[in-house]
């Protein structure tokens, strides 16, 4: 079974991908969809990765059996909830744009009315399937602590008050809840966000962000207690190239996602 599917975005994510399952038989993309002015660059990556694909500002639902998102906030509400009420499943890599009040009851309700489904990928955090399962049980104190290095954090709120390049130990720069980081760092606490949705819920989620100099990846760290017991969840995440606010994980996630639609044997 061939998938034909359509990527919305078409930054370090998206290209990402397209180079990890261009020689996937059973993917397809069909299409890439981008706003206007990033229609030149999507051509350039189309033609190096899907010479198949359509470059367009909207998603093409003839032809299509699935879309992936990587475009951010805009993108899930311009086009993967008018996608979901079509019929059209989708999968989201942009978790943390679900920090805005309301947007994970629209998506699930666009699903609903459309027959289909919404996925959230796990991106860079591992152990969501426990957090879950965890939940059904009795779930009662869940941390995130991300941590990164300082310039990891540029162009957020974390360089208010502060040089970020002169930083010569750990730094605090956010403590708070999962909606408050996933809303004021939204290209770095994906993480925050997903962990908070498979748990606890975004304001119930207790989440420190971190610039650590003496880091050079993207570390993230998950403890959680309950009637189930408890854990405690350490990863080390390499920083995509392209994009060091982004763990290469996360394009790993959305590729496993993908290809899970097509494979007969899922885990």
């Amino acid at each position: 079974m061939t998938v034909r599917f359509a990527l919305i975005g078409c930054g370090a994510i998206g290209t990402a991908l397209l180079e990890l399952v261009q020689a996937d038989a059973d993917l397809q993309a069909a299409a890439i969809v981008v706003p206007a002015h990033g229609m030149g660059q999507a051509r350039s990556v189309a033609g190096r990765l899907a010479p198949n694909a359509r470059v367009t500002q909207s998603v093409p639902f003839l032809g299509v059996d699935l879309i992936l998102e990587a475009g951010g906030h805009s993108a899930i509400e311009q086009h993967v909830l008018p996608a979901l009420q079509r019929g059209v499943p989708a999968i989201v890599a942009s978790v943390g744009a679900l920090s805005a009040h309301g947007l994970p009851e629209q998506l699930e309700a666009a699903a609903r009315d459309g027959g289909t489904q919404v996925q959230l990928i796990a991106g860079a955090i591992g152990a969501i399937d426990a957090l879950a399962a965890a939940r059904i049980g009795g779930l009662e104190t869940v941390r995130y602590t991300g941590r990164k290095p300082p310039l990891a954090w540029s162009g957020t709120p974390a360089e208010q008050g502060r040089e970020l390049e002169t930083l010569t130990a750990e730094t605090v720069i956010f403590e708070g809840s999962a909606r408050e980081a996933a809303h004021l760092y939204p290209k770095n606490a994906n993480v925050a966000a997903t962990v908070s949705l498979a748990g606890l819920g975004l304001d119930r989620t207790a989440v420190r962000l971190i610039a650590d100099p003496a880091v050079t990846e993207n570390v993230h760290q998950v403890e959680a207690t309950g009637a189930f017991g408890r854990f405690e969840l350490t990863m080390r995440n390499q920083p995509l190239s392209a994009n060091p606010k982004t763990s290469a994980l996360t394009v790993y996630s959305a590729v496993r996602a993908l290809r899970g639609r097509a494979a007969p044997l899922v885990i």
